[in-house]
């Protein structure tokens, strides 16, 4: 056994609680594959952070209304963020173990790295509108610093990410540390030291931003594997329960092979006695745990979520469809485009119509995008304007060499091109599949087939210098049914995927935390 005597004077404890083996086991090569072992866990770990992304959201309206955490949607996230430092502790997060991470949500005592949170009787409803974004605001530097912009808990556009340490000081280091495992067979124990303090500043910070906690995450780098804060305070000197000097005496991990568990006892055991770090009861003697998060009710909160998501995007989609037929809707036409448009030279032409909705070799484009209109309206005086359809072959070609500007999205990406004036003049060539003229402007429509189409605006004589507003509209004769449709079904998803959720949730919350 190997003993090592902690400091007796005990830092205020924090809620939060992150745990490795005393001694680091790794081996000198295995960390050049683990960015391939730990892909399973990955791939788990991405659905697993959409399910706490909901479970959080849902968590902050409860808190907000009622000033509590339920207890099984905590003891979720709790799980989540335990099972990523356990990968992360394995992978490159710290290489502090070779011990594969287990594939569960609840707590292993006998694997080399721990993670709790004390669960809050209370949590403050004013706190949980601010923490999570302005009061952490601080912390985020830092621990954008610590791990860099591509780790899961520095967010990216409010997206939580599964991987940790791509980046930042804690990746530097524990790429030194592997440089150095592979050259001397040891890990520097300074290093690991400072490396568990840094992921420890992170995971206080992951849990405070996540809502599990009101405590502010403490400006503190404690170093080393296990908690400072487990010993109990001083007795005052002279008092007869005063303690000696508190020792924590931990098993010595092997050389290779598993960790051995760091078992704390004395003093420091006995602060760690009392409630589970999730807020459950002491286990009494011979009782066995019976997690509230089996695999199945897990699956069922992660399939919920995703169904959740999914059923929240089909349900806007719907909603904006319909939103767009109310409101976009002119005399049966919905607009598509409307924009000024005009050029120095002699046309302004858009050759790259592109109109493909094939299927099984009907051409169906006029029931997909019904009829189209096109209105254009001169600015200013001039000449009759014309407008012209015709595929783009034929656009082309009678454009060539004639001075013309090609619009792009917006009017800041117009492009000119160069030329000379048209050898005839758009009202006597008869290439046009549908065309209109007129002053101060005109109309045209078209019902639209399958091809490659460009469209034309000149001055109807064929002179240089226009300038116009084009409105262009089509019918989209689906778009009132489809928004319905969607709506529905996305409202009848979303109800069962909160149902999933719900059953999963009160099964882990009704199940007794032990039996004998």
């Amino acid at each position: 056994m190997t003993t090592a005597t902690l400091s007796p004077a005990a830092q205020p404890r924090h809620p939060v609680h992150v745990d490795g083996a005393t001694t680091p086991t790794s081996s000198r090569w295995l960390w050049l594959v683990k960015w391939l072992l730990v892909i399973p866990h990955l791939v788990v770990l991405t659905v697993l952070w959409i399910a706490f992304t909901v479970i959080s959201i849902v968590a902050f309206v409860a808190i907000l209304v009622t000033g509590h955490y339920p207890r099984s949607l905590f003891e979720f996230n709790a799980g989540v963020l335990r099972w990523s430092w356990r990968v992360s502790y394995y992978a490159y997060g710290a290489l502090g173990t070779d011990r594969y991470p287990p594939f569960t949500l609840a707590e292993v005592p006998d694997y080399p790295a721990h993670f709790e949170v004390d669960y809050p009787e209370h949590l403050s409803r004013g706190l949980v509108l601010v923490k999570w974004w302005l009061l952490a605001l601080p912390h985020y530097v830092v621990v954008g610093l610590l791990v860099g912009t591509g780790s899961w808990i520095a967010t990216d556009d409010q997206r939580w990410r599964t991987s940790w340490g791509e980046g930042g000081l804690i990746g530097l280091l524990v790429l030194v540390a592997a440089v150095v495992l592979a050259v001397t067979g040891t890990y520097p124990r300074p290093l690991y030291d400072l490396v568990l303090g840094l992921n420890r500043w992170v995971l206080r910070v992951a849990a405070y931003a996540a809502l599990m906690t009101d405590a502010y995450p403490p400006f503190r780098l404690d170093l080393g594997p296990h908690e400072p804060d487990l010993l109990p305070p001083p007795a005052a000197p002279g008092s007869p329960t005063e303690p000696g000097p508190p020792t924590a005496t931990f098993a010595a991990a092997p050389a290779s092979g598993p960790a051995v568990v760091d078992t704390p006892t004395g003093p420091a055991a006995s602060a760690t006695a009392g409630p589970t770090a999730t807020g459950g009861p002491t286990a009494p003697p011979g009782a066995v745990h019976r997690p509230g998060w089996t695999p199945g009710r897990t699956i069922s909160v992660v399939l919920g979520a995703l169904l959740a998501l999914v059923a929240l995007g089909v349900t806007v989609g719907g909603g904006a469809l319909l939103v767009a037929d109310r409101t976009m809707r002119h005399d049966g036409y919905v607009t598509v485009l409307e924009r000024p448009v005009g050029t120095a030279g002699y046309a302004v032409a858009a050759t790259a119509l592109d109109i493909q909705t094939m299927a099984g070799g009907n051409d169906i484009a006029d029931r997909v995008l019904g009829r189209m209109r096109v209105q254009v309206t001169r600015q200013g005086s001039g000449p009759d304007l014309f407008v012209g359809i015709a595929p783009s072959a034929d656009v082309e070609r009678y454009l060539s060499g004639v001075a013309r500007t090609v619009p792009g999205r917006t009017a800041s990406l117009d492009r000119d091109i160069a030329g000379a004036a048209p050898s005839t003049p758009p009202t006597a060539v008869d290439t046009w599949v549908a065309s209109a003229s007129g002053f101060p402007g005109t109309e045209l429509t078209w019902s639209p087939r399958n091809g490659d189409w460009g469209m034309v605006l000149m001055n109807a004589d064929g002179s240089a210098a226009l300038r116009a507003n084009v409105v262009a509209g089509a019918e989209l004769p689906w778009l009132g049914t489809a928004g319905a449709v969607l709506l529905v079904v996305g409202l009848l998803v979303l109800a069962a995927g909160v149902v999933t959720v719900s059953v999963a949730v009160h099964r882990a919350s009704t199940r007794p935390p032990y039996q004998p």
